[in-house]
């Protein structure tokens, strides 16, 4: 309890909360920092497939997820790895094919044929929750991730992002693919809170040089490790083994996709956001409120403009928890500082 209230303290002093006025955070935009749902709400259903896009949703993420891979016809689908294994029952039904079951040597057909299974702490079915789908758990195409977001948009007036992954090696094919198609379905930089990824350095400067000639402007996330060198801090690219500077990034990225390990200090987050850079963590992976406190509060307080993380519903819940009803300053800020540790145990009796 102790660490709570010091840690409400700190985001007391990281923000600020003037009567009558949304709490202001030490992100990039002052806005609170995004819950991006990692692979959909992949801690609670199948990885990758349409129901954890929408339960994601469902759940409050401003952005989902996908990370994509091209099959034997060139159709872009939504799965992490770069085989079939791991997540699908592909091995109950086809034979291996050049030694293993590469993405890549399947046709969509064939793929479509797969269910996903679930991994980690995931499962079939979650409370309360029905998906609106025929097909809930088979492996979607990119085009039916942004014809779920782009309907569910349309029929309630939100603006959910995507935050897509063009999975490494960098390939020209498949970046172009992701952009071209991104164009076609509305998501031209019009959409809040839309980025594209990859881990290659390289292949983000490609995507954002395709996206001027296109005439896109979502923004361009590079991945890697936090690491301090002797200018400061880089970003390291382990499709190449180099370091990437920060002031070289900024030269074509406006987002940065890091591990929470390594370097990665509010530090770190301050030189980002010196050069324009928002700066999103990943992975988060708490399974209980209490859990997701202790790893969510001190990033907020560090600035952390959003979270990567399997449970949405959770990230959304320590963030509903930083609101409290306006208090007239200049008693707002103690009060928040105390109210916050005291928050924490109201919502983990409610939990109880």
């Amino acid at each position: 309890m102790t660490r709570m209230i010091a840690t409400a303290a700190a985001l007391a002093v990281a923000m600020i909360a003037p009567a009558q006025a949304a709490t202001v955070y030490n992100t990039l935009s002052g806005e609170a920092p995004l819950v991006i749902a990692h692979r959909g709400a992949s801690g609670h259903l199948p990885e990758h497939t349409l129901a954890a896009y929408e339960l994601a949703i469902k759940m409050g993420a401003q952005v989902v997820e996908p990370d994509l891979q091209l099959t034997a016809d060139g159709v872009l689908v939504a799965i992490h790895d770069a085989t079939l294994t791991r997540t699908t029952n592909v091995a109950d039904l086809f034979e291996p094919r050049n030694g293993g079951y590469r993405v890549a040597d399947f046709t969509l057909a064939e793929i479509k044929t797969l269910t996903a299974l679930p991994t980690r702490t995931a499962s079939t079915s979650y409370p309360d929750y029905t998906p609106s789908m025929a097909d809930p758990f088979k492996v979607p195409t990119f085009q039916e991730v942004m014809d779920l977001v782009n309907a569910h948009n349309a029929a309630t007036g939100a603006q959910i992002g995507i935050y897509p992954e063009s999975k490494t090696p960098n390939r020209f094919s498949l970046n172009a693919k992701i952009v071209e198609e991104m164009k076609a379905n509305g998501f031209d930089g019009s959409v809040p809170n839309t980025f594209i990824q990859t881990f290659s350095h390289e292949g983000a400067q490609q995507l954002a040089v395709m996206q001027d000639l296109l005439g896109m402007t979502n923004g361009i996330a590079a991945l890697g490790y936090v690491l301090k060198t002797g200018d400061g801090y880089g970003v390291y690219d382990a499709t190449t083994g180099t370091i990437s500077s920060l002031d070289h990034l900024a030269g074509f990225a406006t987002g940065l996709g890091v591990n929470l390990g390594y370097d990665l200090d509010a530090g770190f987050i301050s030189a980002a956001h010196a050069l324009g850079l928002a700066v999103h963590g990943w992975t988060f992976r708490p399974t209980t409120l209490e859990a997701a406190e202790d790893q969510f509060l001190p990033w907020i307080a560090a600035g952390m403009d959003g979270f990567f993380t399997d449970y949405p519903d959770l990230a959304v819940a320590v963030l509903d928890g930083l609101n409290p009803a306006p208090v007239p300053l200049p008693a707002g800020l103690p009060l928040l500082a105390a109210g916050l540790g005291a928050l924490v145990v109201v919502r983990r009796r409610a939990r109880a």
